[in-house]
């Protein structure tokens, strides 16, 4: 079957968070661009400008910033789930963090315009947008509590249970480890599972 819309992924997903309007579908059908990027290249450097908000039909990507020479890892996220830099996106400023992506990664993107312009313009949109702020905070809030917590065990008893199993298996262990703010070699003594690139 031929779907009368382009990037009918993202269209998919977003009406299964709340239902768009066919002007909406419209809209976002013809203004959002698909992307593609190789294993290790990034969608943002920290100290660029990203007017893009990603959502990943296929990839691993994972955020991080620079500390004494250290990558410190943030945030993962993998398929369905959308990606962009915060301050980049949201106050047009120079990125903070690094977004790179650690599998061959495919997206479609909307641009701070559109995404402003749909805003303004279709009421439905705002509902999403109210949606998709609900959930980042969520996640958000269950990445702070995972920080605090000072047992290394305990740190990744607490990220399980808000992670799907399927970053567990496919991130690999030294993002893992950053992620979870302990050395590499701790994370082998628990025993934990992952894949290797």
């Amino acid at each position: 079957m031929v779907s009368k819309y382009n990037n009918v992924f993202s269209i998919t997903i977003l009406n299964s968070i709340t239902p768009l309007s066919k002007g909406l579908n419209n809209f976002l059908s013809k203004n959002m661009t698909a992307n593609q990027f190789k294993k290790g290249s990034y969608i943002v450097r920290s100290g660029e400008f990203c007017d893009r908000i990603h959502i990943i039909r296929k990839g691993l990507v994972r955020g991080y910033f620079n500390y004494n020479e250290n990558e410190i890892t943030t945030w993962v996220s993998i398929d369905n789930e959308m990606v962009t830099s915060i301050s980049g996106y949201f106050k047009k400023e120079q990125a903070l963090e690094n977004i790179q992506c650690l599998e061959d990664t495919y997206t479609e993107s909307l641009s701070y315009e559109d995404m402003h312009f749909a805003l303004k313009h279709f009421k439905e949109m705002t509902e999403l947008n109210r949606i998709l702020m609900e959930q980042y905070y969520m996640s958000s809030e269950n990445r702070s509590f995972m920080a605090r917590i000072p047992n290394a065990r305990d740190r990744f008893e607490y990220f399980k249970s808000f992670t799907p199993q399927e970053i567990l298996n496919r991130l690999p262990k030294k993002y893992l480890a950053s992620l979870l703010n302990i050395r590499p070699e701790t994370l082998s003594r628990l025993d934990l599972k992952y894949q290797e690139i």
